[in-house]
């Protein structure tokens, strides 16, 4: 193998710190309607120390005060509005005005991702209970801060805590904070095309583990970079790369990249050497082993062979190890 400058993609929080925010239950805070909370384990215990955490608690911090009673989404023709459960109270313009004017405020913090309580009237991300003028509710609603923020700030990786209990979403999620916030430290300095094909270079493997259509998109827009406009560019390319991060990569698609990144060793492997890796490649497939298995003996080979091109790559380690979220079969 040639010899190749290796880019390191590093996992852990550099320079700035890796900052999310989160529905302010879910750290302990006793915010709830009934002045109770919603701690998260996993959130607080496990991904706490790698993030700085903003929270945020829209329905108490808009001044609906604390215990409160309780709301719901409820439609209106065209429109949704909040409204409390036993009076009828209308707080939808209130929370709208409340949410712009703190969306606003977060756009300036740095955000690179952010966590939401489920099923909440201004928080829940999906599948909201929205009620009929008849009564019968439907579970087809967004929070009315959810959906503001969604709207101001679509490239933002946003998550609800109860999706965070699939783990192939919470290893999507938190790949994506990651990957933003590295792309954020990007774009923040006065970037060069140069720096942005090593941005893109590193994360090849990556990109294909989601989509392979988009990495080749964003590959050709690459290639003009020089021809393009900077913020036009920043643009598109920010907003492209976290699509095909948002796609979650499936055992398939994670097969081929590990198929892509073995063939680096076909010249220096002995033949029971490269059986082997195929063979845990193959039982990862078949979802006998988990992902963890033959990506490290990929890294394994990649420093033994000193194959720079891999050694590189955000793929072997997209996330810090210690949260273990490719332990899962």
């Amino acid at each position: 193998m040639g010899q190749q400058k290796v880019i390191h993609v590093s996992s852990s929080v550099q320079g700035k710190p890796l900052r999310v925010g989160i529905s302010s239950c879910l750290l302990g805070h006793k915010v709830r309607y009934d002045g109770g909370h919603k701690r998260n384990r996993f959130l607080t215990e496990q991904l706490g120390p790698f993030v700085e955490w903003v929270p945020i608690c829209p329905e108490f911090e808009s001044g609906l005060g604390l215990p409160r009673p309780t709301m719901h989404l409820i439609r209106q023709g065209e429109t949704i509005k909040l409204v409390e459960s036993k009076s009828g109270k209308e707080h939808t313009r209130s929370m709208e005005t409340y949410s712009r004017r703190r969306i606003r405020e977060l756009r300036g913090e740095d955000l690179s991702g952010y966590v939401l309580k489920k099923d909440s009237p201004s928080c829940g991300m999906t599948r909201v209970k929205v009620r009929s003028e008849k009564g019968m509710p439907e579970r087809n609603g967004t929070g009315i801060f959810a959906q503001e923020l969604q709207q101001a700030m679509p490239n933002l990786p946003v998550e609800e805590e109860g999706r965070l209990n699939d783990p192939r979403l919470r290893e999507n999620f938190i790949e994506r904070i990651f990957a933003f916030h590295r792309l954020q430290a990007l774009f923040r300095t006065r970037w060069t095309p140069r720096q942005v094909v090593a941005f893109h270079t590193v994360h090849k493997l990556q990109l294909m583990a989601h989509s392979t259509e988009t990495y080749r998109a964003l590959g050709r827009q690459v290639a003009e970079i020089k021809d393009a406009p900077r913020t036009g560019f920043r643009d598109c390319y920010a907003g492209q790369f976290m699509l095909a991060l948002s796609r979650v990569a499936t055992p398939g698609r994670n097969t081929n990249v590990l198929q892509h990144a073995a063939g680096y060793f076909k010249n220096d492997l002995p033949s029971a050497q490269r059986t082997e890796l195929s063979d845990l490649i193959h039982d990862y497939r078949n979802g006998l082993v988990p992902l963890v298995v033959p990506l490290t003996l990929i890294r394994h080979y990649a420093n033994l062979y000193q194959v720079a091109y891999l050694q590189g790559q955000s793929f072997l380690e997209p996330h810090p190890r210690e949260l273990m979220l490719r332990n899962h079969v």
